[in-house]
């Protein structure tokens, strides 16, 4: 019998679990819900739990505090859902770990649309995507190791997640290439409809705080005014 991927909503709001518990079901998950930050904390820690679904604004733990005790131990995809829908809110869920953010009001059908994203680019990377046959790929100090997902700069290992070394990986492989936001999340998050310009703003920070010697004054990953982001190969 196939297994069913489980999903743990995490919100107070009876009416809001109920409406995705019913889309969740017609896809053949397995549900946990919690009410409560505490409660949510339980369940990562004594189920197997394959995604989170993750309101802001719940009691006893909020939804940042419970998204980071996560991270700190686990690796799975969390999607935000939350009527917090302001760009330093969207950028600060983001940046504690979260993969994607989807605002309040919602529609639950593209609410499924990136629970599905998110569950196939994870199990993409857990079944290997990435080959021994990748070459490395070198810019001055920096070699990206495809094989390890890993960044060594000056010989020293930086860590990358899968994302990040997508999109670095990306990047790196047409130095002095321009390409727009939207170019970046189509090749790198492998999808269209589900645009997100925040992401790609919250990614290109993380990266250059890794790559960059001063991320406020970058030399490898360069913004180019009105058009996107490259990467520079030839530093003045």
């Amino acid at each position: 019998m196939e297994q069913l991927l489980t999903v743990l909503i995490v919100e107070d709001s009876l009416e809001i679990v109920e409406l995705i518990k019913l889309y969740l079901e017609n896809e053949r998950f397995n549900i946990l819900i919690a009410g409560d930050g505490r409660r949510a904390l339980q369940y990562v820690t004594e189920e197997k739990v394959d995604l989170i679904i993750l309101d802001i604004m719940i009691p006893i733990i909020n939804g940042y505090e419970v998204l980071k005790k996560v991270r700190e131990k686990h690796n799975l995809p969390i999607i935000i859902l939350s009527s917090k829908n302001m760009d330093n809110d969207i950028i600060l869920g983001l940046n504690l770990g979260a993969d994607d953010y989807v605002t309040k009001p919602f529609n639950p059908l593209e609410l499924m649309a990136r629970v599905k994203a998110q569950l196939r680019r994870f199990h993409k990377l857990g079944a290997g995507e990435i080959t021994e046959e990748e070459p490395d790929i070198t810019v001055k100090e920096l070699m990206l190791k495809c094989r390890e997902c890993q960044l060594l700069k000056r010989g020293n290992y930086i860590d990358l997640t899968y994302m990040e070394y997508r999109l670095l990986k990306f990047l790196m492989s047409d130095p002095g290439r321009v390409y727009t936001k939207k170019q970046l999340f189509t090749h790198v998050w492998e999808e269209d409809v589900l645009y997100s310009e925040n992401t790609i703003m919250v990614y290109i920070s993380k990266l250059r705080d890794k790559v960059e010697d001063n991320p406020k004054e970058p030399k490898y990953i360069k913004t180019v005014r009105g058009l996107g982001y490259k990467f520079e190969e030839n530093q003045n």
